[in-house]
């Protein structure tokens, strides 16, 4: 029996090289995100994000929607765009201010709070956890006009139903949410202050304990938790899921259960690392294991890049694709077409796609992409475990009309049997930029 692997980074671009063997590295890294809201459903992570902007600059956040992402084996993440924005709601007239969100499932409905900073804390609702995603109040749902503490919303409900809405910086406050989950009963409660308590809360229940995570106090950051034996405290403080350390920074904890193992999501500014030493707000989802303690405490996770993340289950190469799954990707980009539907862009020569834990079984012949290029010359070579590994075959892209045709183009593979990361390797010209845009792909 094959071992399931851990996602080892290999040098894919010379200026990503600061990552060592056997590091954990962001899990995207395509766009910039933070606040990383995690839900189960069905088979499914659903990983929702804030996202600042490309070019956010130094103490000024730039955030304007909402992203989501999805993954059934922790390494391979499949980007399904913006789900909601600022313009959904439409009492708020500004373009800044898209905040930490989380969402919830109930009665086959989702519901996702959105802080809008300086504007109270707004709610929107769908039918899916893809959106689209309306507002059903016309108003926040909670605004404390006195202060600018209304941030970071964390929602549990409880086994009784009752639903808890937690939030604040630097206070910590709470209500009780109704059953349609758009309204509240009796008057918000201000909490007792935590130790170490900064902001961003995630609230959740787990073998009759309940839980707050939390990013601890600045700077830098870490991430801290309380415990308690009732939804509304009173919360001990227990320690550090991840300690204070000058790489931490920023942080915002997720976290969930999922196919037998415990994983805290948080952030980090790594992938900014690799472009510069200056500080700006853009920052980047990370994820890990957690373990608990018999007595229920949780054990302490080292930081980000020292936590290897081991991948679930292998990939199936043999099921359709979306171009836009992946565990490595810098460099790339996302472009939502529609609802559902995003395809990879931004291709530039030399640049790589990594899919971890790649399951070719008895072996490939054929390899076939949903492509669109206006040029001539590019071309996709497939590898085997990193970017210098075997080449088992060739795509040459033939060009199209129009750079939104996609054509399903395919060539032959050999040597692709077993268990390996897959790489695809963007071939033009050294001037060459913006080679191809891809849908998806498949290997038979």
């Amino acid at each position: 029996m094959k071992k399931t692997p851990v996602f080892i980074f290999s040098a894919i671009l010379t200026s990503a090289s600061l990552y060592a063997i056997g590091e954990n590295r962001p899990i995207i890294q395509t766009k910039y995100t933070a606040d990383p809201a995690p839900i189960v459903i069905n088979d499914t992570i659903f990983l929702y994000t804030s996202h600042d902007e490309d070019d956010a600059q130094a103490y000024g956040f730039k955030m304007k929607n909402w992203l989501l992402f999805t993954s059934t084996d922790m390494l391979n993440w499949t980007d399904n765009g913006a789900v909601a924005s600022l313009e959904d709601f439409k009492w708020y007239d500004g373009d800044n201010g898209a905040w930490a969100i989380q969402v919830v499932e109930r009665n086959g409905k989702y519901y996702m709070y959105c802080p809008i900073h300086g504007h109270g804390i707004g709610v929107l609702v769908s039918d899916s956890p893809y959106g689209p995603f309306k507002d059903p109040i016309g108003k926040p749902l909670v605004w404390q006009r006195e202060h600018w503490d209304d941030i970071d919303p964390t929602v549990f409900i409880d086994d009784d139903g009752q639903a808890y809405m937690y939030w604040g910086n630097p206070n910590l406050y709470c209500i009780k949410l109704n059953n349609d989950m758009i309204s509240y009963s009796g008057e918000i409660m201000k909490m007792p202050h935590i130790d170490d308590y900064q902001e961003g809360p995630w609230f959740y229940k787990r073998n009759g304990h309940y839980y707050l995570a939390f990013a601890s106090t600045c700077c830098p950051e870490g991430i801290g938790y309380a415990m308690s034996d009732s939804p509304t405290g009173p919360w001990t403080y227990k320690g550090h899921i991840m300690d204070h350390t000058p790489r931490t920074r920023g942080n915002h904890p997720g976290i969930i259960d999922y196919k037998g193992k415990s994983y805290v999501f948080g952030q980090s500014y790594d992938i900014l690392r690799i472009e510069t030493q200056d500080h700006h707000e853009r920052r980047n989802v990370e994820a890990a294991e957690m373990h608990y303690n018999s007595d229920g405490t949780i054990q302490e996770v080292v930081y980000w890049r020292d936590a290897p993340l081991n991948q679930i289950h292998f990939h199936n190469p043999y099921q359709k694709t979306e171009a836009e799954t992946m565990a490595w990707g810098y460099g790339l980009k996302v472009k939502k077409t529609d609802l559902r539907t995003s395809v990879l862009t931004n291709i530039n020569n030399g640049e790589t796609l990594t899919v971890a834990g790649v399951d070719f079984g008895k072996g490939a012949k054929k390899f076939s992409a949903a492509i669109a290029s206006e040029k001539e010359g590019n071309a996709i070579e497939i590898h085997l475990d990193s970017e210098n590994g075997p080449i088992v075959g060739i795509l040459e892209v033939k060009p199209g009309k129009t750079s939104d045709k996609f054509s399903l183009q395919s060539c032959k593979v050999k040597g692709a049997k077993g268990v390996h990361d897959l790489v695809f390797k963007f071939i033009g010209t050294q001037s060459d930029s913006d080679l191809m845009e891809i849908d998806y792909w498949q290997f038979k």
